[in-house]
């Protein structure tokens, strides 16, 4: 298969799960050497879980296949630009290469707007939309201590 046959597939899920009546209008496959090894649409609505975004489907199911946690060796394609969830989770699987279909601009004129998220990141912790507030825990130290002492650990 050809990039254009990845892609267009990442949106035929896209157009599959708004006829379904599963979620929203993404869907994102994982490839690995010419062959789909995984698929994903969204269903954040459907499975109550706001972290269900195409992509982060899609690299689950991807990494179950693989048994790994890294996507070696494969690419993304994703039927729109990734939003920051699921850009943070492709940085942490790895993949080779990302394409996408659709901006987030593209996005935003329908409705999935993730400006705010950039800003949010942008401001001091006090300022943020959601509050944060650090709150020291002595076994959350130990666990780091531990972790550093912890001579078998996989790193990642």
């Amino acid at each position: 298969m050809e990039k254009q046959e990845f892609m267009k597939r990442a949106g035929a899920l896209a157009r599959e799960n708004i006829a379904k009546g599963l979620g929203g209008p993404f869907g994102c496959v994982v490839v690995k050497d010419g062959k789909i090894i995984a698929e994903g649409s969204n269903h954040v609505t459907t499975s109550d879980d706001p972290t269900a975004h195409a992509e982060i489907v899609a690299i689950r199911n991807a990494c179950k296949t693989l048994s790994s946690f890294q996507l070696d060796g494969c690419e993304i394609y994703t039927s729109c630009e990734p939003c920051p969830m699921c850009l943070g989770a492709i940085y942490w699987a790895r993949p080779e290469k990302v394409y996408y279909s659709s901006t987030k601009n593209d996005a935003k004129n329908i409705g999935f707007d993730d400006q705010f998220i950039y800003e949010e990141m942008e401001k001091d912790y006090a300022e943020r939309g959601i509050p944060f507030e650090r709150l020291e825990d002595e076994e959350s130290t130990k666990a780091f201590h531990e972790w550093t002492k912890k001579n078998d650990k996989i790193e990642y």
